[in-house]
């Protein structure tokens, strides 16, 4: 067997690798790589299932959120139905307080219209009545000094006759 160098350097790569392997063992190198890696591991496994943990906090907080998104919305629509109906019966409440202020209004005014009617009716037979007396007063005075015994013994012949 003819053995030339690069044998022998390939000999003495695999002895020398053989050797430091040996020695890698023989320190816990593998032991150490396999703990570190199992701690990785571990690591992950926990950051994984705190991650799972929060996804399902996460989906619960959703779904209770969007149920009382849902309760609020439906007690907004019951604010809004309730804000329409109060405002509607305000609406229908002022219309007849208005249209009895109007009636209440009409009648006062068409009362101080009677009133004033009666009052003009009653100073115009006032004056009226005064008129006549001052009339009558002039026709007696013209008439008196022509007339006025004979119109005084008519009304004493008159009364007489009247009392019997």
């Amino acid at each position: 067997m003819d053995w030339d160098a690069t044998t022998w350097a390939t000999i003495w790569a695999t002895v020398a690798l053989l050797i430091f392997l040996g020695l890698m063992v023989y320190m816990g190198v593998p032991k150490a790589i396999t703990k570190l890696l199992d701690a990785r591991i571990g690591k992950i496994e926990t950051d994984l299932a705190e991650a799972k943990r929060l996804r399902a906090e996460a989906e619960a907080l959703l779904v209770e959120y969007e149920g009382k998104r849902a309760a609020a919305e439906t007690e907004a629509a019951g604010i809004v139905t309730a804000a329409q109906q109060q405002a509607q019966r305000l609406t229908e409440e002022a219309g007849a307080s208005l249209q009895d202020l109007i009636a209440r209004r009409t009648r006062a005014v068409e009362d101080k219209i009677a009133q004033a009617e009666a009052q003009a009716l009653t100073e115009v037979r006032s004056r009226s009545a005064d008129l006549a007396i001052e009339a009558a007063r002039v026709l007696l005075q013209r008439q008196m000094p022509d007339k006025g015994n004979m119109l005084v013994d008519t009304a004493i012949r008159d009364v007489g006759s009247r009392l019997n």
